[in-house]
């Protein structure tokens, strides 16, 4: 379901088309979206969770609203996809091109299915392996948080 409105309603997708690349957002009220943000250029490297006002993130170039898998998943109630959109604020997460990006992120936002209709499944691994997953950092107690046992 895409929709070319610039008007977002709390919890939806936004597809945002900076020069070289897609992104993805969710937005959450008064004009802000929660997104990861890669902190290197690396495959692998690390992301903070970022609340931005969509105009800071997308500038002038074109974006959309893309809540394309609501026919396939149903979509958490807004206030719960703005909840778990803004507990993470500030914190680090492990970030990775093939498993754990920015779609990863914003689709389990909203449908509590992380995942990436961009990359290919990757082979199972016998090795460990970090989650972008929220369930680390959502409902979890705060002295968890930052790292520290999860």
């Amino acid at each position: 379901m895409v929709q070319a409105n610039p008007r977002p309603s709390r919890g939806d997708l936004i597809e945002t088309f900076p020069t070289g690349f897609q992104s993805l957002v969710v937005y959450v009220r008064y004009g802000y979206v929660v997104h990861v943000a890669p902190l290197g250029k690396d495959r692998f490297c690390k992301a903070v969770v970022k609340k931005e006002l969509l105009y800071d993130v997308v500038g002038r170039d074109k974006y959309q609203i893309n809540n394309k898998h609501d026919d396939k998943y149903s979509p958490l109630p807004p206030s719960k996809i703005v909840q778990r959109a803004e507990e993470p604020v500030g914190q680090e997460l492990p970030y990775s091109l093939p498993c754990e990006n920015r779609e990863h992120f914003v689709n389990e936002l909203r449908y509590g299915v992380a995942r990436s209709d961009r990359v290919r499944p990757q082979p199972v691994s016998s090795a460990p392996r970090t989650s972008l997953s929220l369930n680390r950092l959502v409902g979890l107690p705060l002295s968890r948080r930052n790292g520290r046992g999860w």
